[in-house]
């Protein structure tokens, strides 16, 4: 198995919808906001080439939302996901599974494309399983006032409608073991119903992609919660439990909104489970 960091671009969110009910004054200590209040956030996928399958791990925005749609969210940078693939000598058609956390624009945006004369939508990757699990599913397709506009029609529809849909199981309690993909997965339904946290195996060690359970090093201390939650008090409980394990069991948690900070380890202290090392994707891959 082998693991490459692909980066599908940069924006910035609002510090404040970041950090919820945390003050300015705690928060910017580890997220420094610009005079407008924002702050950088990265969309850090994960690939993993294990055998003669590459799963990728979430698709960032995308590039086919409007001129204003993108000014909302400030793009910096030249990172994509055709120029990461590139990198590592990948192309999108290579790709055999791509796995989303969850439906929100900038986890599964890249995943569906423009059609050549832009009629309407196909796959980013032709060759490729979309997964999802079906309680999710039905939650970004029938979403609630609060989230729907993170669940993009446009999106979400063409992986059905193309036939490349796929879901996993979903396990009585929070960890799915040895899933379909061949890693096991963290369910948590605070930020969003059934997000999945893939655990992977890799050489002795787990990386665990943590996608919007901690977004940044910054949300480590459990009330740093966004404000994008939909239900902060579950996160606080989800975020306990997984960091406690984090800790006792030294995962590597891979950031992928974190701009700064690629991945990190945690450990117990007085104050909870705090901050332990920082790594490189390439120091550990």
């Amino acid at each position: 198995m082998q693991l490459y960091p692909i980066n599908a671009g940069n924006f910035k969110l609002d510090g404040g919808a970041m950090f919820g009910v945390v003050p300015k004054s705690l928060w910017t200590r580890t997220n420094p906001a610009d005079t407008n209040n924002m702050i950088d956030i990265a969309a850090r996928c994960l690939l993993i080439e294990d055998g003669d399958r590459l799963i990728l791990i979430d698709t960032g925005m995308g590039n086919k939302q409007s001129d204003k749609f993108y000014g909302y969210y400030f793009l910096w940078g030249d990172d994509s996901i055709d120029r990461s693939l590139a990198k590592y000598g990948f192309h999108k058609d290579d790709v055999t599974d791509v796995f989303m956390t969850h439906l929100h624009f900038d986890h599964c945006g890249g995943s569906i494309q423009w059609n050549k004369d832009k009629t309407g939508y196909e796959p980013a990757f032709k060759n490729a399983h979309f997964w999802s699990n079906a309680d999710h599913w039905q939650w970004a397709t029938e979403p609630n006032q609060r989230e729907k506009a993170s669940f993009l029609r446009e999106n979400i529809l063409p992986m059905e409608e193309s036939g490349q849909l796929k879901f996993t199981s979903i396990p009585n309690h929070h960890i799915l073991q040895n899933s379909e993909l061949g890693f096991d997965i963290f369910y948590a339904n605070g930020h969003t119903d059934k997000q999945m946290i893939p655990m992977i195996n890799y050489k002795g060690k787990t990386i665990c992609f943590m996608a919007d359970l901690v977004p940044t090093a910054g949300h480590i201390p459990l009330p740093f919660v966004m404000g994008y939650d939909t239900r902060p008090l579950l996160t606080l409980d989800e975020k306990e439990l997984f960091l406690n394990m984090a800790a006792d069991q030294n995962f590597y948690l891979f950031l992928e909104h974190d701009a700064h900070n690629e991945i990190i380890t945690v450990k117990h202290s007085e104050k909870g489970v705090r901050l332990n090392e920082t790594f490189t994707c390439n120091e550990l891959f």
